[in-house]
């Protein structure tokens, strides 16, 4: 640190800071402090080492949670609870029901109280929800229990994030998204295994109630990890000492996005994210390829099972998906970092992998079950778009309670896909489903076509600033400051400029 950090660390009232209080630190203070390249470094070294795996352990229970039902149809769930018809489609979506029900309220409580306090109970409260799963003993019970799965499990990936947009730079947060969304391609890997483990289980309960009781319980205990460990914002960081704080709040003033706004909602941000083009732009996005991910994640192990793989191999066969998808996040991870605004490039082409994989699932003949298994598996790289979607948010929506806002909206979009998606797979049309696949094939397409507005909308408002304004880098760090504490909107402040 410098050697007059001491002095501005006492001018900041890091005392009080330390207490949770970030409007102890004024703009003079942070003005004021020079970290070197090295301190900056040990800083973002240690955010990695403690919040990173956090969140991606939770976010590899939250993808296995959700999908569980999809495995329980191989190990006799159908069966058992006596679902016909359209009725397993239904208990798959009216988990996003919950979602979309609580999405709103959400966003409200993830600005007004402790973000990571929050989170951390709506964890706990998912993986109770989730051993519940285990006493339904018919298709009522296991619509409530996925309804309210649906509930706890809203608040966590718009709350993740929230708080990479407060740790982390602009050009930071692509890779550091990917990294903790690892988890997903992570469980995709484990979550076969898991299962077809749980399946060998020979006890008084059905191998499907175990697999819910299981998991269930593990999510319990890290919403606990998750309270104690988990920061609400840099300056409430109990693994940095006091300059260590108003290092990490200093080095993302660039964000321009609101370092300091939290636990104070403002309406009328909530107002302009709903006259915001980019918000509609990336709900529609998502609402479009979430009609693949609905479908898929509900019916993976069924359509895997009816190439002509026995229940059990089924399970086993859809871990390549995580390959596919930890492939695809580090390809996108370097390439958003290295290459300026190649990220909605990115996220294009990973849906277009996704487009590919559902034609050869769609047009190969049914013998070719490997070759249709693995259209599949490399359909599953369009995944890696949802935490490039959260990065675009974190980057480019300024003021907290707009991008709160933006997030919900953004999430309504992926709740009402899944909606659509297992609808769309009729048991009648099996094994092929031609219906269900044709609408996953729609929904990537307008993917790709939503992306091209939002990349056409960022490079005509930037154009068009530059021309009002002038360079975006013409301003002094006072003023760069100024801007980043006043929690304006990106939309009101003039060098703001969108990354695409």
């Amino acid at each position: 640190m410098s050697e007059n950090m001491d002095e501005k660390i006492a001018a900041a009232d890091v005392g009080a800071m330390e207490k949770g209080s970030d409007s102890d630190i004024k703009v003079g203070d942070l003005i004021e402090v020079h970290a070197t390249l090295e301190e900056e470094a040990k800083v973002l070294a240690k955010i990695d080492r403690f919040i990173l795996p956090l969140m991606g352990v939770c976010q590899m229970l939250q993808y296995m949670d959700k999908v569980t039902l999809g495995f329980t149809t191989q190990l006799g769930l159908t069966k058992d609870l006596h679902l016909h018809g359209k009725e397993y489609s239904w208990a798959s979506s009216v988990f996003y029901f919950g979602y979309l029900f609580w999405s709103w309220p959400s966003s409200y409580i993830a600005v007004r109280f402790p973000l990571a306090k929050y989170l951390a109970v709506t964890v706990a409260v998912w993986g109770v929800v989730l051993m519940c799963h285990g006493a339904t003993t018919d298709y009522k019970g296991l619509v409530v229990a996925r309804f309210f799965l649906g509930v706890s499990e809203s608040a966590v990936a718009p709350g993740f994030s929230l708080l990479t947009g407060m740790f982390y730079k602009r050009k930071e947060q692509p890779s550091r998204m990917c990294v903790w969304f690892i988890g997903n391609g992570v469980a995709n890997l484990v979550a076969g295994l898991i299962a077809y483990g749980i399946g060998q289980i020979s006890g008084s309960l059905a191998p499907w109630r175990y697999l819910f009781i299981i998991l269930g319980a593990i999510t319990v205990c890290w919403g606990v990890v998750l309270f104690f460990l988990l920061p609400d914002s840099p300056s409430k960081a109990r693994f940095l000492n006091a300059e260590e704080k108003v290092v990490a709040l200093h080095r993302t003033i660039e964000n321009k996005t609101g370092i300091m706004d939290e636990n104070t909602y403002k309406v009328q941000q909530s107002f302009e994210a709903l006259k915001d083009p980019q918000a509609w732009l990336l709900a529609l996005f998502m609402f479009s390829v979430n009609i693949a991910n609905g479908g898929t994640t509900s019916f993976n192990s069924i359509i895997i099972h009816d190439f002509g793989f026995s229940p059990l191999n089924s399970l086993l066969l859809q871990m390549p998906n995580g390959l596919f998808q930890l492939g695809g996040l580090a390809f996108v991870s370097i390439c958003s970092t290295y290459l300026g605004n190649t990220r909605l490039f990115c996220m294009a082409l990973m849906v277009l992998f996704g487009l590919i994989g559902m034609i050869m699932v769609l047009s190969l003949p049914s013998e070719q079950k490997f070759a249709r298994l693995g259209g599949l598996w490399l359909s599953a790289m369009w995944a890696v778009d949802i935490p490039m979607a959260l990065a675009l948010i974190a980057s480019n929506v300024g003021g907290f309670s707009k991008r709160a806002t933006v997030n919900g909206m953004m999430f309504i979009g992926y709740c009402t896909g899944n909606i659509v998606g297992p609808q769309l797979f009729f048991a009648s049309q099996a094994p092929r489903y031609p219906t269900g696949i044709k609408g996953l094939l729609s929904g990537f397409a307008l993917g790709v076509f939503f992306l091209c507005l939002l990349w056409v909308y960022y490079r005509v408002e930037n154009s068009r600033r530059d021309s009002k304004y002038g360079a975006a880098d013409a301003i002094s760090q006072d003023e760069e400051l100024e801007e980043d504490l006043s929690n304006k909107t990106d939309r009101e402040i003039p060098h703001f400029r969108y990354v695409r």
